[in-house]
């Protein structure tokens, strides 16, 4: 098996432990049913897990019409994230296995939009689909025609976690890779590109510009710390920004790969370099402005090295929708 085959292998396989607890204000019965638990995938979604759930609890359920969500610690979970993104957002600390309380009562509505079940979860499958491929080729037409079946194949095998049946569908939507389409060699960094003590001119490399749909989680804390065990824990999502944005990159001279911190340094400016610096400027009372520093990149799990070739990131780690979640814990500006 290819390196970055069994990276693939690696995220589709991925699961994360829950311990999911019924809330005390809906158990009906006495004693209260012990936790549920559950093995959830990392590229799944919760409300998938409900008809594995539901009938655990169903005989401590009061009557009445379920309308079903997950909290992780009072904080209602948004069920559009996958579960991996959301669990990687949530604990900077991991949490195993992890504990969330189910409700079948009082949807927060203020908080998550509507979700009518598996239904909902594959409509923003494929719309997500439908956004990532015009991002890449320009259009989603590749999407918009496949034939039903091929559309119910392909959310079948992200459902089940099908690795295989997956790729067999791949070409039919038509998105690339990186490397074969945005040619980035790493021998050209390396000493067997010299040749006679000179340096083959990257520039010569003829590319075209990448475009890659990333969804940026920036979760911001006021005051620094030493372990992520320190890390208080979020009281409401307002707590989060969200940035859905393309990635755009080509090769500049002088520069043989596009790396990770070149990605995020695109969509966060401000919190460029590796630590908090001084701004430099003084404000009327004499004090100085702190930058925000980076104190954490989450993908699938992994806390990667920033120098890391993004393009190897997006080949080998990009979710199913081809999308490329990012998950990144910050030190917000200080004065």
């Amino acid at each position: 098996m290819a390196a970055n085959e069994e990276a693939v292998k690696y995220v589709w396989e991925g699961a994360i432990p829950l311990q999911i607890h019924l809330h005390k204000s809906e158990v009906a019965s006495h004693p209260a049913p012990p936790p549920a638990l559950v093995l959830a995938p990392r590229i799944g979604y919760l409300p998938l897990l409900v008809s594995l759930i539901k009938p655990y609890f169903k005989d401590s359920l009061p009557p009445g019409e379920d309308s079903i969500w997950f909290d992780y610690k009072g904080v209602p979970l948004k069920w559009y994230i996958p579960t991996g993104v959301l669990f990687d957002l949530l604990c900077a600390e991991p949490e195993r296995p992890w504990n969330l309380t189910i409700h079948f009562r009082g949807y927060p509505s203020n908080v998550l939009i509507p979700c009518e079940g598996e239904d909902s979860v594959k409509w923003n499958f494929v719309n997500s689909l439908k956004e990532a491929a015009y991002i890449i080729n320009g259009n989603c037409k590749n999407v918009m025609n496949m034939s039903q079946s091929d559309q119910e194949d392909l959310w079948t095998s992200v459902m089940n976690g099908d690795l295989d049946a997956y790729t067999r569908l791949l070409p039919k939507l038509k998105m690339g890779n990186i490397e074969d389409k945005f040619s980035r060699k790493a021998d050209l960094s390396s000493p067997k590109s010299r040749q006679g003590g000179t340096e083959i001119d990257v520039t010569e490399q003829v590319v075209k510009t990448a475009r890659i749909p990333v969804r940026l989680y920036v979760r911001s804390v006021n005051k620094d710390f030493e372990n992520l065990e320190d890390v208080p824990e979020i009281d409401t999502w307002d707590e989060i920004s969200y940035l859905n944005r393309p990635v755009e990159f080509l090769r500049e001279k002088g520069k043989c790969y596009f790396t990770l911190r070149d990605a995020i340094e695109s969509l966060l400016p401000e919190y460029s370099g590796d630590r908090a610096q001084t701004s430099g400027e003084e404000e009327a009372d004499g004090s100085q402005e702190t930058r925000g520093e980076i104190k954490l990149v989450r993908i699938q799990g992994i806390e990667l090295k920033l120098d890391i070739p993004f393009s190897w990131v997006v080949n080998n780690l990009m979710n199913p929708e081809f999308y490329l979640h990012i998950s990144v814990l910050v030190i917000g500006p200080q004065r």
